[in-house]
């Protein structure tokens, strides 16, 4: 016991250490969650996601919550000592009755993109993802639209929101530390990260809207102490930069009135910016 607790202090002080000398000015160790609803634990079907005043929404937003919370404080415990929430599902997720103490929580539309990010955080956390488009075992997969189901390949790589998400911050010089989310999100998060990128898997696809949903006391505790690991890789984890100006090919469906089949668009063009990167 006594070891695992010296080990804990210890890698808090080498990443204290670090985020100090690459950035002298800061006395603290800031963090930024930004957020989704389709890979929380216990939510399966777009029923949950889409709405925002059934049942099902209500209860799938309280789920997401509670993972929340458990990330809060897990980076809390880890030595975080500011944290910054961001709701980036869509229709928005965040309850405020239950948000847990020790962060700031962002919330509302419209705001802008990576609301509140600038270059003085150590790291981003990604809480409640899902996988790109077109992955087979993705609980609700797609890539920022489900209904016209878009797709985008930047450089000639497809690459889903957590990639694009990775790249905003980027722009920031703030690396990504953790994904949680499925299994499959967690699968491309290594794929596109490496094996430094924390994961924590809150269930396992089965089908697009079919999981294998694993119990809310185990999926919390991952996540605590995802969120803790996450604090003791900064000094390994990178800022995910990619070459600009960047060739990019986005897919989607025109969905035409009901009965007609949807239409397949191709669109290709090059965006100067990375920070304009969701606006293609």
């Amino acid at each position: 016991m006594f070891a695992k607790l010296w080990l804990r202090w210890l890698s808090v002080v080498v990443v204290l250490a670090v985020f100090g000398q690459a950035n002298p000015a800061a006395a603290q160790l800031k963090i930024y969650i930004d957020t989704d609803l389709e890979g929380a634990s216990g939510v399966y079907k777009f029923t949950q996601t889409r709405e925002t005043d059934t049942p099902l929404a209500r209860e799938a937003r309280e789920y997401f919550m509670g993972d929340l919370a458990a990330v809060v404080r897990g980076l809390r415990d880890a030595g975080a000592t500011e944290i910054y929430a961001n709701d980036g599902h869509g229709n928005q997720a965040f309850i405020p009755h239950l948000m847990e103490p020790g962060a700031k929580y962002a919330t509302g539309r419209p705001k802008p993109e990576k609301a509140g990010m600038d270059k003085s955080y150590a790291g981003m956390v990604l809480v409640g993802f899902h996988a790109m488009m077109g992955t087979p075992d993705g609980v609700l997969h797609h890539t920022q639209n489900s209904k016209t189901e878009n797709r985008y390949w930047y450089n000639g790589v497809e690459s889903g929101e957590i990639a694009q998400e990775a790249i905003l911050a980027g722009c920031y010089g703030v690396p990504l530390l953790m994904v949680t989310g499925d299994e499959a999100v967690c699968r491309e998060a290594r794929k596109f990260f490496g094996d430094s990128i924390v994961t924590v898997a809150t269930k396992k696809g089965i089908g697009r809207e079919a999981a294998v949903l694993y119990p809310f006391a185990e999926t919390r505790q991952a996540l605590y102490e995802g969120a803790k690991r996450a604090v003791a890789a900064i000094p390994h984890c990178k800022p995910y930069q990619i070459a600009t100006p960047i060739k990019v090919k986005k897919q989607f469906l025109v969905l035409g009135k009901e009965g007609e089949e949807p239409k397949l668009v191709t669109k290709e063009g090059v965006i100067e910016d990375a920070l304009n990167l969701l606006k293609f």
